[in-house]
């Protein structure tokens, strides 16, 4: 199994050693021919989720695409078969109308749809946490100290999913890729109708939570503050206007029974199980 990670970076030691770290350049059609030319699937799992603009956002969920689609295109005019691709896109990528995050994964998606003779799957995951997550673990460490900071509608619904669940799933779509071709799949941890906020407290914290609701008029404050202080200070803002209207949508939601149907997969880890794991 081959890792392609970005040129001059030192080997990420949360590689397994059976895995090859090879160097690429995201975009080098030429260096991802010879990095992929004999593999049996190939995963694409690059992303950027901050930036300030669409270009921030543009080579690793639109160009990476772009070069990977040349890549098999290549390959298939060489050995004329290539091997299947899996893109790990994002929920948001449904509504590219909110921010350029969403946008870039929407563009991204579309470059697949566009070739419809090669062999790709799309998996639209919701919310991802786990161990090395750095987006959603602050806010549960917050709930689990006993602070409920809900920056979404009282009435929310969100699906969530474990990091373990998710790769799960891809080695799922390993086994059985050619059911899946040309389709999308939104996927989550199972739990019917998603997470309010009450209960993704309930599942988090054993304690007696105090819920504080941010304002919308606060967030917006913050994220025009954020963008207006990165590209000052030239760092990759998050909080952004856009970002704070994919927070403020009634709801992110996803059904599982296409991808179950199709490979037999199955989540294992519900908020309440994911945490315990977390946190243990």
């Amino acid at each position: 199994m081959r890792v392609l990670v970005r040129p001059g970076k030192h080997p990420d030691s949360r590689v397994p050693q059976a895995c090859e770290q090879v160097p690429v350049g995201i975009t080098d059609v030429e260096q991802l021919t010879h990095a992929i030319a004999e593999s049996s699937a190939v995963i694409y799992c690059a992303g950027s989720v901050r930036g300030r603009d669409l270009k921030d956002f543009a080579t690793a969920n639109i160009s990476g695409v772009q070069a990977i689609l040349l890549t098999l295109e290549k390959l298939s005019s060489h050995s004329g078969k290539a091997p299947p691709l899996l893109l790990l896109s994002s929920l948001a990528a449904s509504r590219p109308e909110l921010s350029d995050y969403a946008h870039s994964k929407h563009d991204g998606e579309q470059l697949l749809r566009a070739k419809p003779s090669l062999p790709w799957t799309i998996l639209r995951p919701p919310a991802v946490y786990g161990p090395g997550d750095r987006e959603m673990l602050p806010l549960l460490k917050m709930i689990r100290r006993g602070l409920l900071a809900r920056v979404g509608p009282p009435d929310q619904r969100l699906s969530l999913l474990h990091v373990d669940d998710l790769a799960s799933a891809v080695v799922a779509w390993l086994c059985a890729s050619q059911r899946c071709q040309g389709n999308t799949y939104a996927i989550d941890d199972g739990t019917p109708g998603g997470y309010s906020w009450k209960a993704m407290g309930e599942a988090v914290s054993d304690r007696r939570l105090r819920t504080l609701g941010v304002p919308r008029s606060l967030l917006g404050l913050i994220a025009r503050t954020n963008l207006l202080f990165s590209g000052l200070m030239g760092y990759q803002p998050m909080l952004t206007p856009g970002k704070v209207r994919e927070l403020l949508q009634p709801d992110w939601l996803c059904d599982n029974s296409e991808f179950s149907d199709a490979t037999g997969w199955k989540p294992t880890l519900d908020l309440k199980l994911g945490v315990e794991q977390l946190f243990q």
